[in-house]
């Protein structure tokens, strides 16, 4: 089969393009290479898959070659409306995995309109783009965050998630209400998946363990909030993308009891068990063999105390988590040794 991977320059996507070249699937990558954090480690994500960074700021530059059999690359905008279509239309791909998105919640309420233009008009063109090109399976990034402060845990894809705490939140939670538009409307089956606090190698410098670890290091104060009182569903990216890969060779049928009026489905993937903060910041202490200098501050508006995953549905299919957060987490301070020796 050959799969679109939207957001294959960012941390998701290029563990999921290595997993799916590796068992033999032809995988083309998109991403728009933006600067809303360090750009040269997405090239560096781009190169092991062998796209040159010279190839890669190239816009609008279809079938590059790479050293990866099967893989090819374009630096393309979702929102581009009239490459978008044009590219779908050659490419002729049987599924598509739409994990480009503006990521962050905090830096949502700074720039409100990256949110819009990528996650809401973005989404759009890509349903508009799987209903004209009869796309056998649409699988997308909702998030955890669309739980906002659900007191109910752990967190099921059955509870109410109509109240985001950030605009983050709610374009993701749009993002499921437009793709069940989708499915209901045109038969385009579609599955939402609910991502809990992915780490790893190769994760998002603007994430708590990246943040914490160069700190750490350095020998730099790191940021605890709400005064170290939350939890996390930590969830190690080889379980993330794991999870991506049973999802994806099952799409919802008519029927499912996920949606019985459409082909429609939402799935968490996490961990399944919670941390709290001062055992994830103990894990990176032990890992780097230094102690944290830790300042203690309130909550950060558009957060919340505790992430839980359910994957009782998810399990039903064959998923299990295996990663525990000690390992989890010296996997990626070894990785981040070497990538910034």
């Amino acid at each position: 089969m050959k799969i679109l991977v939207t957001g294959a320059a960012g941390f998701i996507g290029f563990h999921l393009c290595k997993k799916l070249l590796s068992e033999g699937y032809e995988v083309v990558g998109l991403d728009n290479i933006n600067d809303y954090y360090d750009i040269e480690l997405k090239y560096a994500r781009l190169k092991e898959l062998g796209v040159l960074k010279s190839e890669a700021k190239q816009f609008n530059s279809l079938s590059v070659s790479t050293t990866l059999k099967g893989f090819s690359f374009v630096r393309m905008q979702l929102e581009d409306r009239e490459n978008l279509p044009e590219f779908f239309k050659k490419q002729k791909f049987d599924i598509v995995c739409n994990l480009a998105a503006q990521a962050g919640v905090r830096y949502s309420l700074e720039n409100p309109e990256a949110y819009i233009d990528s996650n809401v008009v973005g989404f759009l063109n890509i349903l508009e783009c799987s209903r004209h090109n009869n796309i056998k399976h649409l699988l997308y990034a909702s998030s955890s965050s669309v739980y906002g402060e659900n007191e109910k845990i752990p967190f099921s894809v059955t509870d109410n998630v109509d109240h985001p705490i950030s605009l983050y939140a709610a374009t993701k939670k749009s993002n499921e209400l437009m793709a069940y538009t989708y499915s209901h409307l045109y038969n385009i089956p579609t599955t939402g998946l609910r991502f809990f606090t992915v780490y790893g190698p190769w994760g998002r410098p603007d994430m708590a363990l990246f943040l914490f670890t160069k700190a750490i290091d350095k020998g730099e104060s790191i940021k605890v909030f709400n005064h170290g009182k939350m939890s996390r569903d930590f969830t190690y990216i080889d379980d993330i993308i794991n999870g991506i890969q049973i999802v994806l060779n099952n799409p919802p049928k008519l029927g499912d009891e996920s949606s019985k009026s459409a082909r429609y489905r939402l799935s968490n993937i996490g961990n399944g068990s919670p941390e709290s903060l001062g055992d994830f910041i103990q894990a990176i202490e032990k890992s780097l063999g230094k102690k944290a200098k830790k300042e203690y501050l309130p909550m950060q508006p558009g957060d919340v105390p505790r992430t839980w995953a359910d994957v009782f549905e998810l399990e039903k299919m064959g998923y299990k988590s295996s990663v525990k957060i000690k390992k989890g987490v010296q996997n990626f301070v070894e990785w981040y040794k070497a990538f910034y020796k």
